[in-house]
């Protein structure tokens, strides 16, 4: 039997979109389309491992029955893809998924539910207007169905040329998405390339806690744990926005992560990743946070005449933010510390910011001295432009190191002008990321000294350069990337106009002549 490979997947489930291109907004219609790659993988899984059952029990209905009730996941029979598919005709197709997924989350609590009792399949509806009119409905429904029942989509083990197809093909849906979906798409994805560099710059040990604060789709958080090169990792996130958490709970289990710690809620306001009445400590923290978040602070409720606060930064139960208030315009710093205050001694930390974080005075400024006086900063990244999806504007990395002990140095390396231009985006070339983690991993080793390490590329400051600065750390003040211009030759510039000047009059004397024979 021919294996299926990764490429086969990727362009069946890639053609399986067709049905909705064109009528749908990609930032809709991905969630339609990786539930049902989820509820496909769940179905035949579990036809796999119950067919291998029957053969050890030499075709023992009841004992292949017992037990398939201690594997990974149940899946009734009214929840089974093959039970839609033979009803794809039906004129309530889009009740019948509904109540499919709904039953897959009863079966399945422990694993499918968050700890505030809400399903993972609760945001979406196959029943929706969304999908057009009834009858638009159930012919975009029926032939997302006979897509997803292709043979380059039998996604049982024992057909698959890989152990990470399905989360390879999940990854792969989410990227052309979020290509694809403009703005809406950078609160749900990390172009791989930064992830890959925020994963190299942070590598955790085998045993380490690793957490995403805002974790998206989960994408960085699966990369972090790649990096450690064994099993030995636990993987802890949270994400406020309900559509994406869902996508990162399956991310998991399509990835064989099924004990990653996946909350959802808004980390600032209600962190829910705790130990009793303290939050969790980790010893790597990556993010890729909304950028500049306005209004992520105070929450006034208003009501019969009365406002009550329920929450507000100033008196934050868990002191986060004893450094300072950040603006309630710009939520950058609240995160930062945030991840900061979750880090144990040993702990580091990789978050993706705008510029403006480096340099913005006010509560800003204070913040960032402080952070700086208690030495946790270990370097500051500058990114090219146009990496990422929803936005043209350049950004960069900020790496925190409990543990930097002597060395008061902070890196600087202005790596925004070596990349790889794409028709829509910019993307990090493997060259560009192995210049960056080969720069960093010298200096976390103190095997640089102060001063420049590479023209205009990379700089080591001392902290005295640094409040020299005003605790500023605005790239372009560390690493000098001023091209002189070439002399000009202005004698030949000169003759170059006046050769200019003498061949358009020539053309106005012979358009002119050509005006005159027509009379004109």
């Amino acid at each position: 039997m021919t294996k299926i490979t990764q490429k086969d997947i990727n362009d069946a489930v890639w053609k399986a979109c067709d049905t909705f291109r064109g009528s749908i907004d990609p930032s809709v219609y991905k969630d339609y389309v990786l539930t049902m790659l989820f509820l496909k993988y769940l179905s035949d899984v579990y036809d796999d491992t119950h067919e291998s059952y029957l053969k050890k029990y030499k075709g023992d209905q009841e004992r292949a029955k017992r037990a398939m009730q201690y594997e990974r996941f149940r899946v009734p029979d009214q929840s089974h893809f093959r039970f839609l598919y033979e009803r794809r005709n039906e004129s309530n197709i889009g009740e019948l998924i509904n109540i499919a997924l709904t039953d897959l989350e009863e079966a399945n609590r422990e694993k499918l539910y968050s700890e505030d009792g809400a399903g993972i399949f609760q945001n979406i509806d196959f029943n929706s207007s969304k999908l057009g009119e009834p009858k638009d409905k159930n012919q975009r429904l029926k032939t997302l169905l006979i897509d997803f029942n292709a043979e380059k989509l039998d996604l049982r083990p024992s057909h698959l040329g890989g152990a990470d197809i399905i989360g390879g093909a999940y990854e792969f849906l989410i990227s052309n998405f979020a290509s694809d979906a403009g703005k809406k798409a950078g609160e749900f994805f990390t172009p791989s390339e930064v992830s890959t560099l925020l994963a190299h710059l942070t590598k955790s040990k085998p045993g380490s806690r690793i957490c995403d604060p805002t974790c998206g789709s989960g994408s960085l958080l699966i990369k972090a744990g790649r990096e450690v090169g064994s099993a030995d990792f636990s993987l802890y996130g949270q994400e406020a926005n309900g559509s994406t958490w869902a996508l990162a709970v399956m991310n998991m289990f399509l990835h064989g992560f099924d004990n990653a710690t996946i909350r959802w809620g808004d980390t600032i306001r209600n962190p829910k990743l705790r130990e009793g009445d303290l939050l969790m400590k980790f010893d790597t923290v990556v993010a890729n946070p909304p950028f500049s978040l306005d209004k992520w602070g105070k929450v006034e409720d208003k009501e019969g005449g009365k406002t009550t606060i329920s929450y507000d930064p100033e008196s934050d139960k868990y002191n986060r933010f004893w450094r300072g208030v950040p603006p309630k315009s710009k939520g950058d710093w609240a995160f930062i510390t945030h991840m900061i205050e979750t880090l144990n001694e040993q702990g580091k930390a990789g978050v993706v910011v705008p510029h403006g974080v480096l340099f913005r005075g006010a509560s800003e400024g204070k913040i960032r001295q402080k952070v700086l006086e208690e030495n946790l900063i270990e370097a500051v990244i500058g990114l090219p432009a146009n990496l990422f999806f929803g936005t043209g504007i350049p950004a960069a990395i900020l790496v925190f190191n409990k543990n930097k002990k002597k060395n008061t140095n902070v890196l600087f390396i202005d790596a925004s002008r070596q990349f790889e231009s794409g028709k829509n985006q910019n993307r990090l070339r493997e060259e560009d990321i192995k210049h960056i983690v080969d720069i960093y991993r010298k200096f976390n080793s103190g095997k640089l000294e102060a001063g420049i390490v590479e023209e205009k590329y990379a700089y080591v400051a001392t902290v005295k350069e640094i409040e020299e600065n005003d605790f500023n750390l605005n790239i372009p003040r560390y690493v000098d990337t001023f091209e002189e211009e070439e002399e000009v030759d202005i004698s030949a510039v000169q003759q170059q106009i006046e050769k200019l000047e003498n061949e358009l009059a020539a053309v106005r004397k012979e358009m002119n002549k050509y005006l005159k024979e027509l009379g004109v």
